[in-house]
């Protein structure tokens, strides 16, 4: 199954996306090739990626399909995980940051909204953090979950059980979209564009 789509939406006045994903090179392979797909439809709209500047897992799938597909690739990588030798080596930018903290701010900063595709634990601290920045008022720029072959099933359960218990309030729900396709997710992105927010300048 290929999630890729040649549509283009020259309404969408997003420029900038960053993609959060898994840096396990163990995915299965519908899951990669929907990083390759969704990549290559991005960089189609002449999107720029943001990502975690590593070459391994669906981030290396995602970087290499962007740059093939013609669209600048920036990466935002903290000096340790550098250090281990899984920076990409062919992006448009490189930036080397010391901490997590740095590489997440920078990573906000530079994008116009947020797409979350399958992914480990940093990629859930990930969702959950942007998830948490914009309930705080701090960014108000569109966050898509692209839950393919249910992937992400669970987790919007858990985010619904949270509502249903007290913990958060119904609005939760609309901090995000939930797509299961690539017309869905450029839908998705253009609904939920907002004017700016400042730029974050501090870490929480």
């Amino acid at each position: 199954m290929s999630f890729i789509d040649t549509k283009r939406n020259p309404g969408l006045s997003i420029t900038s996306v960053c993609v959060y994903c898994g840096s396990s090179n163990q995915a299965l392979q519908p899951f990669k090739q929907l990083a390759k797909d969704v990549s290559t439809a991005l960089a189609q709209r002449k999107m720029r990626i943001v990502y975690g500047g590593g070459h391994v897992g669906l981030m290396g799938i995602v970087a290499d399909a962007a740059l093939e597909a013609g669209t600048k690739v920036i990466g935002i990588i903290p000096e340790h995980i550098r250090a281990q030798e899984v920076q990409h080596m062919g992006l448009t930018e490189l930036h080397v940051v010391p901490d997590m903290h740095t590489r997440k701010r920078m990573m906000v900063e530079r994008a116009d909204a947020f797409v979350i595709l399958p992914g480990g634990m940093g990629t859930l601290d990930e969702a959950f953090e942007i998830l948490t920045w914009k309930k705080l008022k701090l960014h108000n720029k569109p966050v898509v979950l692209f839950n393919a072959y249910g992937y992400w099933d669970h987790l919007v359960a858990l985010i619904d059980h949270a509502v249903e218990q007290g913990f958060e309030q119904p609005s939760v729900r609309a901090y995000f979209k939930v797509v299961t396709d690539m017309n869905s997710m450029f839908a998705a992105l253009e609904s939920q564009e907002a004017p700016p927010m400042p730029p974050i300048t501090g870490r929480m």
